[in-house]
């Protein structure tokens, strides 16, 4: 089976290879293929890999190209993991939104927005040529803002673009943890838009123990979520938030934000930037054994560790602990979604898909995040409880702001620009939509982004 994955010199490849090395089974991925605009880049992870699989069995093969057609032609599956504008268009967002008082978050308020205007045509161009050139093939996408740029590319694509994100599963896999279960008999109740969704229940053996959870203060104050939302605030809610929603209930995030040294995006910018400019260089000696994965592999510490560092600041949380830094595993949340597409093998995973009906306020083609049903005919969401009540309007709220940027992407139109800016909760402002607008397109213009 082939697998093509888009940005294929980005930064997180390596964890998906991680995952198909360990995959030994019928249907496994036996080619990789790794597109990118940035041949050097391209040249990097292909090192980084070629460490990794070292001493394994049979890894799948790797090649690299830099011509999309040919890098979606033949593929069974495709993960698209673009970043357009790359870290310092993230970092741009979020500086510009700060200078106005407002998140500028990658994927949450105007940074979100932002990066949505200038991701989205080329997501649908992507999903065009793909539709074109690889109809049978199933698409995977990481691409930030998950949702949108999901919900974009069906156009195209229709049920056959399938959106991941592992802040659910590892959500899920800290409240186990925090239980004293077992988190892979666990099933997962929850329910939202990417980075907008509540874990309502989490049940083993037919039991939902999500209750006995709120009434254990050590046991909810133990684990990421428990500090970053406090307690109190959760039994009050009823629900698990996902992370992200931190930054609606916490004005403080902004100002801690505001108040650090340099922006998440700046950060990740020159740390990856050493990392990448470290493997270019020729010292005229061979390499030492593994050097390029052992480089890899210490910055992606690094990153782990400083993940939402402003958050945990606002709230007083300090470093993060060993148990927290171990994602949801998006890596195998995709290894075993395409497995259950290509062997038909039923599994049931948190996914990025069209409604159909799962919330009733929204129409059936708006993208959720829920838990699926999947096979060899795609994914489909099953039935759970609603969204909280305190969660109905935001869910909505946010949703309209997707589907106005995807209009003002699509089309070139700035008026739903700034209706997507002025409607978000967390910008609230016609005047501050406007600057903030201009000031992304000037920023832009010369990259050829939201000119019009």
């Amino acid at each position: 089976m082939r697998l093509t994955i888009l940005g294929g010199g980005g930064f997180r490849v390596p964890l998906v290879y991680r995952a198909l090395l360990g995959d030994h089974g019928e249907g496994r991925v036996t080619e990789v293929t790794l597109y990118d605009l940035d041949a050097s880049r391209l040249t990097t992870i292909r090192k980084v890999l070629a460490d990794q699989s070292a001493g394994h069995r049979d890894p799948p093969v790797v090649t690299v190209t830099t011509d999309l057609d040919e890098a979606v032609t033949g593929a069974d599956f495709v993960f698209s993991a673009i970043r357009v504008g790359g870290l310092a268009g993230r970092a741009a967002d979020e500086r510009i939104a700060l200078e106005e008082g407002v998140l500028g978050q990658e994927t949450v308020g105007a940074g979100g927005i932002s990066y949505g205007l200038r991701t989205v045509p080329v997501a649908r161009e992507i999903a065009r040529r793909i539709a074109a050139l690889a109809p049978d093939a199933w698409v995977i996408n990481f691409t930030n803002p998950a949702g949108m740029v999901t919900e974009a590319m069906t156009a195209h694509l229709g049920d056959r673009v399938i959106g991941i994100c592992d802040s659910p599963v590892g959500l899920g896999r800290r409240v186990a943890g925090a239980l004293g279960a077992d988190p892979a008999r666990a099933r997962l109740d929850y329910v939202g838009l990417n980075h907008l969704g509540w874990l309502c229940g989490l049940h083993v053996d037919g039991r939902d123990l999500l209750p006995s959870l709120f009434a254990n203060e050590a046991a909810l104050a133990s684990f990421e979520e428990g500090k970053l939302f406090g307690a109190e605030l959760l039994r009050t809610l009823g629900a698990l938030p996902n992370e992200y929603l931190h930054y609606y209930f916490n004005r403080e995030s902004v100002d801690s934000a505001r108040a650090a040294e340099q922006t998440r995006g700046a950060f990740l910018h020159s740390q990856q930037q050493r990392f990448y400019d470290s493997m270019g260089v020729a010292h005229g000696e061979p390499p030492a054994p593994r050097a390029a994965w052992n480089a890899w592999d210490a910055t992606r510490l690094e990153r782990e560790t400083t993940y939402m560092a402003e958050n945990r600041e606002a709230v007083g949380m300090g470093e993060r602990d060993s148990c927290d830094l171990e994602s949801g595993g998006y890596e195998q949340v995709a290894l075993s979604l395409m497995r259950a597409i290509a062997l038909d093998e039923r599994a049931t995973l948190i996914l990025n898909v069209r409604n159909r009906g799962r919330i009733p306020v929204l129409d059936d083609d708006a993208v959720i995040e829920a838990p699926c049903h999947v096979d060899a005919n795609g994914a489909r969401p099953i039935s759970g409880a609603p969204l909280p009540d305190h969660g109905t309007g935001l869910v909505c709220a946010v949703k309209a702001v997707e589907r106005a940027v995807i209009h003002a992407a699509t089309t070139g139109d700035r008026a739903h620009a700034v209706k997507a800016l002025t409607i978000h909760p967390l910008i609230d402002s016609y005047a501050v939509a406007k600057r903030l607008l201009d000031a992304y397109q000037r920023h832009f213009a010369e990259l050829g982004y939201l000119n019009r």
